[in-house]
């Protein structure tokens, strides 16, 4: 099971995190704080307290996520990294026309 090593409270209920096996992003507590449970951490002085714990996250009165949540979370709430099909697409249409018009120039 991954571990959380980093857990860095961010502005509006977000929290900047690492895992053992490298992953990293943000992970979003506002759909949560809904929950009963999580109540207490709308008071952000106490929302600031968050650390690793136990594989995953917690904070003093023990609520707490663990890291399956938070990487589910990270891996598919988030913008990917890579362009989408159309957009590369329309970068090598684009980079065929350059090299096309260069060749021209000949």
């Amino acid at each position: 099971m991954d571990t959380i090593i980093k857990a860095i409270p961010l502005d509006n209920y977000r929290i900047d995190i690492l895992t053992s096996s490298g992953i990293s992003g943000t992970f979003d507590v506002k759909p949560y704080l809904n929950g009963s449970a999580f109540k207490e951490l709308e008071n952000k002085s106490y929302f600031r307290l968050v650390r690793p714990a136990h594989h995953g996250i917690m904070w003093p009165n023990e609520q707490d996520f663990s890291s399956d949540t938070i990487i589910w979370d990270i891996q598919n709430t988030q913008p990917s990294n890579y362009p989408d099909r159309k957009s590369s697409v329309t970068l090598r249409v684009l980079l065929l026309r350059s090299k096309f018009r260069s060749i021209r120039k000949f």
